[in-house]
């Protein structure tokens, strides 16, 4: 039986905060799945901007356009205070070697990103790595945001018992086993935040891609150790969208399609209507 706490909304005793937002954060998926033109986007950020924190280029797709575009879409969305993310991306350019990481975080930066965002699944490096990364964007002046699956390679997972400080560790031989660990995930995170990563995003897989098989459980852990502002959920549906803020509240930070913003605005409270009843079977249909 599900059940859900009763959270403050904004209306009760304060507005929805202006941007930039520290909570109730609303990233949007860039080009990705869809095709989304300069004027569609332009559509987009005219008619709902003020919803939209951020622009996230999902999946690397900004290294299949050109400069020319990811320029004029940056610009485009800098004018409506949105921040532009890179997506994950970095992963792709380690063959580059220790100075590809660098030339990366100036490139990101020359072309006007405000957040790098590592996929540490992806990246596959270890957390001394990870950790100097993250160091390296924030001396570039960008945002960094980790990105971390529940499930963890069986052979990334540190071994136990009791070592000497510097003691040899014999390589482990690589798995393709996948294994639920929470608690790592937690620790490592919180060690980025640390170093200085300024929002953690949690990835959907076996957490929250379905909304008949959230794991409440993880997430509650999650929030509960690293915080509501310092975490990121993608909400792959409508549903899912509406279990956050129901059980959250509208701090809740989500990453979301673009055809989800304005049922999301309306669930977290806005004045369109807190109590949206054709939410789930009614998505931004005048872009669609």
């Amino acid at each position: 039986m599900s059940v859900y706490y009763r959270w403050k909304t904004f209306d009760e005793d304060e507005d929805r905060p202006e941007k930039p937002r520290r909570y109730g954060v609303t990233e949007m998926r860039g080009p990705q799945y869809s095709l989304l033109s300069h004027n569609m986007l332009q559509d987009i950020f005219e008619s709902m901007g003020q919803f939209v924190d951020g622009l996230k280029f999902s999946g690397g797709s900004h290294s299949l356009m050109p400069k020319s575009f990811i320029k004029e879409v940056i610009d485009m969305a800098h004018q409506h205070d949105v921040y532009v993310s890179t997506g994950d991306w970095a992963e792709h350019l380690l063959h580059k070697g220790p100075s590809g990481f660098k030339e990366y975080v100036e490139e990101c930066k020359s072309m006007g990103f405000d957040t790098i965002e590592l996929n540490v699944g992806s990246l596959g490096v270890p957390e001394e790595t990870l950790l100097r990364y993250v160091r390296l964007i924030k001396s570039g002046g960008l945002k960094a945001k980790p990105q971390f699956a529940v499930k963890i390679n069986k052979s990334d997972i540190p071994m136990g018992g009791d070592r000497a400080f510097g003691a040899y560790l014999p390589p482990k031989p690589q798995s393709s086993e996948l294994i639920e660990d929470v608690d790592l995930l937690i620790r490592r995170a919180e060690r980025c935040l640390e170093a200085g990563a300024d929002m953690i995003m949690i990835d959907a897989d076996d957490v929250c891609k379905d909304a008949e098989s959230l794991r409440a459980d993880i997430i509650a852990k999650v929030i509960g150790r690293l915080g509501l502002e310092k975490t990121m959920f993608e909400a792959s549906s409508a549903r899912t969208a509406e279990w956050f803020v129901k059980c959250y509240g509208p701090k809740v930070n989500l990453f979301v399609d673009h055809s989800q913003v304005i049922g999301l605005e309306c669930l977290r409270g806005h004045n369109l209507g807190k109590n949206n009843a054709s939410f789930r079977s009614s998505p931004y249909y005048f872009l669609s």
